[in-house]
C-alpha cells in the first residue's frame, strides 16, 4: 500500500527492527531501562537542554508541557492552527484546567506580536493567568524563521512568559533551513520532538526541558497512566532515526515538489496556491471531482489518501519514493 496520508504511517525498516529485538530493557518507572536513559540523556544533551522524558505520543508531550509550565486557571497563546490547541482533543481544558488564548496565524504560520501582547491578560482577578507562549515548526508545513523564534524569545522575556515549541517535525525545519537542530532549540524553554513521523521509529516523542521541569512532567506522566516498563524496545528505535534518518528528510522535501508539480499538471488539480516547504503537499481539488469516489478507485489500486480537506493534503515520508508518486499520479488520470 502507497500512503500518502501522513507521515505517521512510516514503517520501521529491518534494523530498526533488529536494534527493537535486541534492545536492553528494564523497568523504566523504576528508571532502571537503559536503553530509554541513553535516549534520554543523549537527547537533552544533543538539544541543549538540561533533561529528556520519553513519551508515549506527541499529543501527552505537548499535554505534559502545558501541565508542567501552567497550573490550574493559567492560560496559554497559541495558533488558531496549533496542534496542541485543535487537533489533541482539547486536553488542556479537560485535563490541565489550563485555558488556551488562540490568535490567527499569519499566512506563513507564524503569530503575530501585536495580536500575542493584546492577548496578554493584566494582573487581575478577573482573567486566566498568562503564562506561556507555544509556537509550532513546522506548521502546515511551513517553517518559522530562526529571526522569528530569536524575536519570540525576546518577546517572552520581556513579558516574562515562559517559551515552548511543538517540534513535532522540528527536524523537517532544520533540514529545510539548513542549520543544526540547536539554532532552533536555543530560543525554547521546553521543546517536543516526535519520533514517529518523519523520522520513522514506530512509537513516541521526547519532551525536553530544565529537570525542574522535567522533574514535574514526569510525575504528571504517571498520573495521566504514561509511564511505561520495558519501554527499550520503543527508545532504541527512537535513538536509531535519531542518528540515522534525518539527513534523509531532504528527499521527502524534494519529493514533495515533485509532488506538487505533478499534480498541478492534473485536469482539476491545483497546488499554486500553497509553497512547498517541507514534506506537506496541499492542493485545491475541482468541485465536479467526486472525492469520495476517487479515493476509493485508488484504494482499488492500493494506494491511500485523504482528499476530504480544502485543501487536500499529501504527506511524503520514507516510504514514499519519486516512482510511488508516479504511480499516484498515474492512478488519479486514469480514475478521471
Amino acid at each position: 500500500m502507497i500512503d500518502f496520508r501522513s507521515d505517521t504511517v512510516t514503517q520501521p525498516d529491518e534494523a530498526m527492527r533488529t536494534a527493537m529485538a535486541n534492545a536492553p530493557v528494564g523497568d523504566d518507572v523504576y528508571r532502571d531501562d537503559p536503553s530509554v536513559n541513553t535516549l534520554e540523556e543523549w537527547a537533552a544533551s544533543r538539544h541543549g537542554f538540561d533533561a529528556a522524558l520519553f513519551t508515549a505520543s506527541g499529543t501527552q508531550a505537548n499535554l505534559l508541557a502545558l501541565m508542567a509550565h501552567c497550573e490550574r486557571g493559567d492560560e496559554y497563546l497559541c495558533g488558531q492552527q496549533a496542534h496542541n490547541y485543535k487537533y489533541e482533543a482539547g486536553g488542556a481544558a479537560v485535563l490541565g484546567s489550563i485555558q488556551p488564548q488562540p490568535i490567527d496565524n499569519a499566512p506563513d504560520g507564524s503569530l503575530p506580536f501585536d495580536k500575542l501582547a493584546a492577548a496578554i491578560k493584566p494582573n487581575d482577578f478577573h482573567f486566566a493567568r498568562t503564562k506561556l507562549l507555544s509556537l509550532e515548526n513546522t506548521i502546515g508545513g511551513k517553517v518559522l524563521p530562526l529571526s522569528y523564534l530569536a524575536e519570540a524569545r525576546i518577546f517572552c522575556d520581556h513579558h516574562k512568559l515562559q517559551l515552548h515549541l511543538d517540534g513535532a517535525r522540528v527536524y523537517n525545519a532544520a533540514v529545510a533551513l539548513g542549520v543544526d537542530i540547536t539554532a532552533i532549540s536555543c530560543h525554547f524553554d521546553s521543546m517536543t520532538i516526535c519520533l514517529s513521523k518523519g523520522l520513522g521509529a514506530p512509537v513516541g516523542s521526547l519532551l525536553l526541558g530544565s529537570q525542574a521541569f522535567i522533574n514535574k512532567a514526569r510525575r504528571i506522566r504517571k498520573m495521566l497512566g504514561g509511564g511505561m516498563r520495558q519501554a527499550g524496545i520503543l527508545a532504541v528505535a527512537g535513538q536509531k532515526a535519531l542518528n540515522e534518518n534525518v539527513e534523509r528528510l531532504a528527499q521527502d522535501h524534494a519529493n514533495a515538489q515533485y509532488l506538487a508539480s505533478e499534480l498541478h499538471q492534473l485536469d482539476g488539480f491545483s497546488t499554486d496556491a500553497y509553497q512547498v516547504q517541507t514534506n506537506i503537499v496541499y492542493v485545491d481539488i475541482a468541485d465536479t471531482i467526486e472525492r469520495t469516489r476517487l479515493q476509493m478507485r485508488l484504494i482499488e489500486k492500493d494506494i491511500r489518501v485523504t482528499f476530504s480537506g480544502h485543501p487536500a493534503r499529501l504527506v511524503t515520508h520514507k516510504d514514499i519514493s519519486r516512482e510511488d508518486i508516479n504511480t499516484l499520479i498515474r492512478a488519479i488520470a486514469d480514475s478521471l
